[in-house]
């Protein structure tokens, strides 16, 4: 079974900086991309930041400048946030697109979230 577990939430001064960590487990055959969304509270999802299997990268106008995605050659994806504000205040979520066999088939996974709290 294929999970995705996010850490590195947790409460941050405005200006600061968070690292949040995505790991993928279980049996897959090749991850197709990975990204990043937020849920603020009363608000949508919104996709902040996403990275390709290739390595290509791409991010919401809010964050350009701000986040950074990277991945390692583990199955893991990264989102480095600098300079913080309150509105980057949301539960994050990691989104995988993976395939499971030579099939090609992709399969679309989610964490469970971590909660990103800027305030003073």
């Amino acid at each position: 079974q294929v999970q995705l577990v996010e850490s590195g939430g947790g409460l941050v001064q405005p200006g600061g900086s968070l690292r949040l960590s995505c790991v993928v487990s279980g049996t897959i055959f090749r991850i197709n991309a990975m990204g990043w969304y937020r849920q603020a509270q009363g608000k949508q999802r919104e996709w902040v930041a996403a990275i390709t299997g290739g390595g290509s990268t791409s991010y919401a106008d809010s964050v350009k400048g701000r986040f950074t995605i990277s991945r390692d050659n583990a199955d893991a994806v990264y989102l480095q946030m600098n300079s913080l504000t309150p509105q980057d205040t949301a539960v994050y979520y990691c989104r995988g697109l993976v395939t499971l066999d030579t099939t090609g088939k992709e399969y679309e996974y989610w964490g469970q979230g971590t909660q990103v709290t800027v305030s003073s």
